[in-house]
């Protein structure tokens, strides 16, 4: 693992904009105000919100301007910020739950078509989630995913509610081989 990342940074595998990524992700305040401005800008905004947040439309962060892409990438920091950890936590949760379901659909389903549907919109999901929350918090680095269901965008908002549909259809199809 250790000798992939020398040959990567040594040779001219990674371009420079890469290669200034990987040194924000490993440590953010390399160059607060360059390539690590977005990290150290959402962890103050999410660090800011406190346990119940500075409310809606209130945040310093966010109505400031100070966090770029806070509709899309970083929406999470905007719900962190304004409704503090009990709201990100919920909508963690509610994220949670629509995950959970997926998976609780594939469990059911009679055929191995719905089960791979359901369990692959289930994984799709969950790892957008925690992709874009772990960027979020820092812990990750910054991919560009959006948080489903949340983030604005409209490519990305249908094709949530069209695997939403799909795993309303192979639920339907679990309840009419059951009857």
């Amino acid at each position: 693992m250790v000798a992939a990342v020398v040959a990567a940074w040594t040779t001219p595998l990674l371009s420079d904009y890469q290669r200034d990524r990987l040194l924000a992700f490993a440590d953010p305040t390399i160059d607060p105000q360059g390539i690590g401005y977005q990290v150290s800008q959402v962890r103050l905004a999410i660090g800011s919100g406190g346990w119940w947040g500075q409310g809606v439309g209130e945040g310093t962060q966010t109505q400031g301007g100070f966090i770029p892409f806070q509709q899309t990438d970083f929406v999470f920091s905007v719900a962190g910020e304004e409704l503090g950890f009990a709201g990100a936590a919920g909508l963690l949760l509610v994220s949670g739950f629509v995950v959970l379901r997926a998976f609780l659909i594939a469990r059911d389903a009679q055929d191995s078509f719905g089960r791979l549907v359901a369990t692959g919109v289930g994984c799709w999901l969950l790892f957008q989630t925690v992709q874009n929350v772990g960027m979020n918090l820092g812990m990750l680095p910054v991919t560009g995913l959006p948080l489903p269901f949340v983030s604005y965008g409209g490519s990305s908002m249908f094709a949530c509610w069209v695997a939403v549909g799909l795993l309303g259809n192979v639920h339907l199809v679990n309840l009419r081989k059951l009857f």
